[in-house]
């Protein structure tokens, strides 16, 4: 095993909580209370440190969401949320207000189906679109997975096109992250919908991360003429770009344990069901590092800011069974992990999704009310990580 996978695997182990669960205009206004906007405080003492002295402090500032999966910030400072139970967010940064800007109709919402992932445009100040990755109720019965577009105006969402349909569904391994690539093309993470006789099937949209244009066609340049741009994952979760390098990195939940860290490449084969963790086979790539027991790792992202200089580079990822904030430090420009640690260990429960602020802090969303949390009374919420004074 090389050294960095075994210290992974040695300094993680962690102790054992609970894994995931659960998921409105087609869209029209929603009868859930809306979230409400504290007043950010930080009791006397309340500050986190890091091993290598970074200082901040965790504040909130959304509370009373219905477990928040995604987030995006727009050019103007806004954040779209997505809500597992069907419904899209808007928050006004600067006055903390909420907008409902979408209700979907048709949405699956059993187990940990429903409303996931969520992307804006790249060009979203001139085109004003948000993409959604979702779990639809079939009318025959049974669901799948979609990617579709939608064009926000004045806070609310209309203008519906579907962009990729027939994504193998189910309760649990839905996958559900979309991100756009520095290429400008959108990356979907599709999960085995906990069904093995998907085996290695790349015609199955199944266990994959695929990779479409904005309009919902192949790239030319996918490697199978498909929009299958690698395979052999069973539930990945989060992904992200090194901004130096360019290289796509992956955590995806493993099978029992052996949750996993991946560097992607197009076409290559990452080998579930037949390995994982530490296992390997020919034609088959092994990870980074690997997770025994398991963290659940979630919505992942490296630190682009200027708030939190010795962050930029590092990778975050929100863990859920881990109940902590995962940091990652890779080595140079190499797809490797020098060193990681765990932030807020316990501190605010399941961990959903992290992304960067156009302000330069961080931003975590809590998945506590998902039947598998402990939620406090103000659960589920966004919180901010910034500097300590």
């Amino acid at each position: 095993m090389p050294l960095g996978m075994l210290a992974g695997v040695l300094a993680f182990v962690l102790a054992v909580q609970v894994a995931e669960t659960r998921g409105c205009p087609a869209d029209s206004p929603s009868t859930s209370p809306a979230p409400t906007t504290p007043t950010p405080t930080t009791p006397p003492g309340d500050v986190f440190t890091t091993t290598d002295g970074v200082r901040f402090i965790v504040d909130p500032v959304v509370s009373n969401l219905e477990i928040p999966w995604s987030m995006a910030f727009a050019p103007d400072g806004r954040l779209f949320v997505t809500e597992r139970p069907g419904r899209v967010r808007i928050i006004d940064m600067a006055t903390r207000a909420s907008e409902l800007a979408l209700t979907i109709d048709d949405v699956y919402r059993e187990g940990e189906a429903g409303l996931l992932g969520l992307a804006l445009d790249p060009q979203f100040a001139q085109t004003r679109f948000v993409y959604l990755y979702y779990s639809a109720r079939l009318p025959a019965g049974g669901a799948v997975n979609r990617v579709v577009r939608y064009r926000e105006a004045g806070a609310r969402l209309a203008e519906r096109a579907l962009l990729l349909d027939g994504i193998p569904a189910g309760q649990i391994h839905d996958g559900g992250r979309i991100k756009f690539g520095p290429d400008g093309l959108l990356y979907i993470t599709a999960g085995d919908a906990a069904n093995t006789n998907f085996a290695q099937d790349l015609g199955a949209l199944a266990r994959e991360i695929l990779r479409i244009n904005r309009d919902g066609t192949t790239p030319r340049e996918n490697p199978f003429g498909s929009p299958v741009y690698s395979y052999g994952h069973r539930n990945p979760q989060g992904l992200d770009w090194h901004p130096m390098t360019g290289q796509l990195w992956e955590v995806e939940h493993g099978n029992v344990g052996n949750d996993e860290v991946n560097a992607i490449d197009a076409g290559a084969n990452y080998g579930w069901p037949r390995i994982e963790g530490s296992q390997t086979m020919a034609g088959m790539r092994a990870p980074l590092t690997f997770y025994n027991p398991a963290i659940a790792p979630s919505g992942t992202s490296f630190y682009r800011g200027d708030r939190f200089p010795r962050f930029v580079n590092n990778v975050f990822s929100g863990t859920l069974r881990g109940t902590h904030l995962l940091r990652l430090i890779p080595d140079g420009s190499a797809p490797r992990i020098a060193s990681q640690e765990v932030l807020l260990n316990g501190r605010f429960g399941r961990l959903r999704d992290v992304i960067p602020g156009p302000d330069g802090y961080l931003y975590l969303a809590t998945n506590n009310r998902d039947g598998r949390g402990s939620p406090i009374a103000t659960d589920d919420r966004i919180l901010r990580i910034s500097p300590a004074p």
